[in-house]
């Protein structure tokens, strides 16, 4: 099968006076598994349907839904495109028994959906899509109606299937951790605009704005002020906290002006705790602070900690034996300063 790309250019959308999409540019690359991410009414879905509307190649959409139809068998859902496209009986036959053995569901082709369960009718209807051998395959949401530990297990298995047929591949969703756990590249929407694109390493390492920066993963923000500014470092008055000096970034944009309010912001994991002594790594910035709360999540317990007038999270991992800080104990932060990012308030 042929890799195919898909290119979107100066994509403009509105109903009355309301843009739902402005001025969408993307490139996506033969054979890539590509995620459209956002809030629910950034766009991403209607996006996804223009690009359906609009491809001039042969593709096929898994929707949330699954919108498999009832009264018929796994076997006639599967072949239902084939027969639409009025397929010889010995090519459909072949095509649907090798759609099933490839999501594998061979012996269940009898079935009606309602006899399955909801990772099986998803599996139905991929393999529904995959029969009619689309150039591009475009998934809207195809797992949210699935429980956590399916929707993992359907994604590990949805990727293994892309890479093995190497189908170019755009996939829908509002789940920062399905998009980044799949997605070789990703663009992030908010309010119809693309706000960045890239790997998901590159998008939770490098935000560009401060909606990124919250959509991909937690981000800390604190208030600050620009105090003055070096050639390689600023002096900020961070409300509630004090003076603090941090590192400007190569890549980053030269945007700053002094007395420019602006948001330090940091990830909670990258954070050091420390409740006895000060951090003795001289080039960490330490920050006092103490316990307001906190939820243990398995691994870690993440810990709402008060600093100066502002709150923060902070990731502590977690092992057997490790008792949660009390609400009110006082904490010793060590931030490396190349953890930092500063985005304009």
């Amino acid at each position: 099968m042929k890799k195919v790309s898909v290119q979107c250019r100066n994509i403009r959308l509105a109903y009355g006076t309301t843009e739902v999409l402005k001025n969408v540019n993307l490139d996506i690359e033969p054979g890539e598994f590509f995620a459209l991410l956002g809030p629910s009414g950034s766009g991403k879905s209607t996006l996804l349907r223009l690009i359906a509307g609009f491809n001039k190649h042969q593709h096929a959409m898994v929707f949330q839904s699954y919108a498999l139809w009832p009264h018929l068998s796994v076997w006639d859902n599967v072949a239902f495109g084939l027969v639409e496209r009025k397929v010889d009986k010995t090519t459909l036959q072949t095509k649907v028994a090798a759609a099933l053995e490839l999501v594998g569901l061979s012996a269940y082709g009898q079935r009606k959906p309602n006899q399955l369960s909801g990772g099986q009718q998803q599996r139905v209807a991929l393999a529904r899509t995959l029969v009619i051998e689309p150039q591009v395959l475009l998934l809207d949401e195809p797992l949210s109606n699935l429980d956590k530990t399916l929707r993992v297990q359907m994604r590990q298995e949805l990727l293994a299937l892309q890479r093995r047929l190497g189908i170019t591949t755009i996939f829908v969703t509002h789940d920062q951790e399905e998009a980044m756990t799949t997605a070789d590249r990703m663009a992030v929407l908010d309010q119809g605009v693309v706000q960045q694109v890239g790997t998901p390493a590159e998008l939770y390492d490098e935000p560009v704005n401060a909606f990124v920066a919250n959509f991909v993963g937690t981000m800390n923000m604190l208030d600050a002020k620009v105090l003055s500014l070096h050639a390689q470092h600023l002096v900020l008055d961070v409300m509630g906290v004090g003076e603090m000096t941090v590192p400007i970034l190569p890549t980053a944009s030269q945007w700053y002006v002094k007395d420019q309010a602006v948001q330090l912001s940091f990830r909670p994991h990258s954070v050091k705790v420390e409740t006895k002594t000060a951090p003795n790594d001289e080039s960490a910035i330490g920050i006092q602070g103490t316990v307001e709360g906190g939820e243990f999540m398995g691994e870690l317990t993440r810990y709402r900690v008060r600093v100066g007038t502002q709150s923060l999270s902070v990731d502590q991992a977690h092992y057997a034996g490790l008792s949660k800080l009390p609400v009110g104990t006082p904490l010793n932060l060590s931030l490396a300063p190349s953890q930092i990012r500063i985005f304009a308030a």
